[in-house]
């Protein structure tokens, strides 16, 4: 399988964050997805604090947004399975 892409939108001290990357980090250790993890902060960039405001986790995988707010275990392990397959 090939690895799949997963960018976090986020923020400093936000417990929703941790949780969407543990959730996303989890499935995929349990599913064998090869997964690149990038994390971001939206408040080091007045422009992305713009865009997402308080809507973290934003999470996109393979360039797709996926989850916002919180990340569901059931859809990302389909999501998750899924983008590993068609990127094999």
């Amino acid at each position: 399988m090939a690895a799949v892409e997963a960018t976090v939108y986020t923020r400093s001290n936000c417990d929703l964050c941790d949780d969407a990357v543990e959730t996303i980090e989890t499935i995929a250790a349990q599913e064998d997805v090869d997964l690149d993890l990038s994390l971001v902060d939206v408040d080091e960039d007045p422009e992305l604090r713009d865009e997402y405001g308080e809507r973290v986790p934003y999470v996109v995988l393979n360039d797709r947004p996926a989850f916002k707010y919180s990340v569901d275990p059931a859809s990302a392990r389909s999501k998750l399975r899924a983008l590993a397959a068609d990127s094999s």
